[in-house]
């Protein structure tokens, strides 16, 4: 009972995150004999092209799909525990334009009940955080670090510019930065 609602929950959100004709399912079969994950066997099943049948999604998505699938799948499972914080590392993998944007707001709609950590070199999704925090590694001496910078709004202007355009951004560049945290901020 509780795969068939899952079912429902998922697929409307993997249309939420830019799958137009998506069928997702979860199929479960008995085993033999229990083991040490009880007697059930759980697979998930997805079509994200119209006319084709469902697949096990770990034989058939891409890293980009992967990532929506898992996005969508924490955000229902995650809401009936009482967590106060999701963490998605590099949720962009294999994701760039509608589909990325489409994730900053699924990501964003999250954070309105728990706190959201997330990796990402994509500014559609950087865009849409409310803190935003620069890490970097550095070599010194033969050690290698991390650095973690809380950026100002100066400093997200800069940052996002520089995952859109690469090192030392144009004029046009850090406008377009602007006005794409301003649609962000205008977006809630």
């Amino acid at each position: 009972k509780a795969a068939k609602e899952l079912e429902v929950l998922v697929k409307q959100a993997l249309v939420d995150l830019n799958f137009i004709a998506v069928e997702f399912e979860i199929q479960i079969t008995r085993k033999e004999s229990i083991g040490e994950n009880g007697f059930d066997n759980v697979e998930f099943m997805i079509s994200t092209n119209p006319g084709e049948s469902v697949k096990p999604l770990v034989k058939v998505a891409s890293g980009g799909e992967m990532s929506r699938v898992m996005l969508a799948i924490k955000t229902h499972v995650m809401a009936n525990f009482k967590l106060s914080t999701m963490i998605f590392d590099e949720i962009d993998t294999g994701v760039s334009g509608k589909a990325a944007q489409k994730i900053g707001f699924k990501l964003k709609e999250v954070g309105k009940n728990r706190q959201v950590l997330c990796v990402t070199h994509l500014s559609q999704i950087a865009v849409m955080a409310n803190h935003h925090l620069l890490i970097e590694k550095k070599v010194e001496g033969e050690r290698t670090s991390t650095h973690v910078t809380p950026l100002d709004l100066e400093g997200r202007v800069q940052e996002i510019a520089r995952i859109m355009a690469g090192d030392s951004p144009s004029k046009l560049m850090l406008q377009s930065a602007r006005e794409a945290l301003q649609q962000a901020q205008e977006a809630e």
